[in-house]
């Protein structure tokens, strides 16, 4: 570690007060950068993700060289982590054709309360290289990311009378190379022979009108359609 920050590891005022600065500036520019893209926890949110978990480290230091309890300086720490978890888990949707929406916004929660756990411990090398290297992942990795072409999903949905002509269907789908993503199976109607409708949610380089003119033609489908 760099002697240059040796004063500012000691638990005083200025380290105190420096800490608390160093974690709100690295939580907002974390912030503005999801903000810029509209994602559901801007940078207030981040800020204050990034301040509290500081606060926390700094409460573990001084119970631990204050009062000289008998405490543990991780355990509050290892609490924070845990509980980020259940912000995170908030920006996360998941949409009609089983997109997951906000995962890269939870996971950069995650990451700045971690960043604010090393700046509160005095660990500024840690969270200023660790910021750098967020917002990096989330511009430039986020750019090359975006250029690689998706699979997009599709939705199979089939009308059938028998179990065996579901398994068909199924198995034409994985001999053409196709990802099962999802399954849902309902009854249409009762009666001596009932009607049921499979959704299948597809995912994969076959088109979905060759698949389709496949599945219609099969014995016992009544009715197949893209959705």
């Amino acid at each position: 570690m760099l002697p240059l920050y040796g004063p500012l590891r000691d638990l005083n005022l200025l380290s105190v007060v420096l800490r608390m600065l160093l974690s709100c500036a690295c939580g907002t520019l974390v912030g503005l950068e999801r903000s810029a893209k509209n994602r559901p926890a801007g940078f207030r949110t981040h800020t204050l993700v990034c301040m509290g978990a500081a606060v926390a480290a700094l409460t573990g230091l001084y119970l631990y060289l204050g009062p000289g309890l008998p405490a543990d300086i991780t355990r509050i720490s290892a609490q924070v982590i845990s509980g980020l978890g259940f912000i995170g888990a908030g920006t996360i949707i998941v949409t009609k054709k089983m997109d997951i929406k906000g995962l890269t916004t939870a996971a950069g929660l995650w990451v700045t309360g971690i960043i604010g756990l090393a700046i509160g411990s005095g660990y500024y090398e840690g969270g200023i290289i660790g910021t750098g290297l967020i917002l990096v992942t989330e511009t430039w990795l986020g750019t090359l990311s975006s250029r690689i072409q998706k699979r997009p999903l599709f939705i199979l949905r089939v009308h059938y009378r028998e179990k065996t002509s579901l398994d068909q269907v199924l198995r034409t789908c994985k001999d053409a190379k196709m990802n099962i993503v999802n399954l849902q199976i309902r009854m249409v109607n009762g009666g001596e022979e009932p009607l049921y409708r499979a959704d299948i949610t597809l995912r994969g380089t076959t088109k979905p009108g060759v698949l389709l003119s496949k599945v219609e033609h099969m014995p016992g489908i009544e009715a197949a359609a893209e959705m």
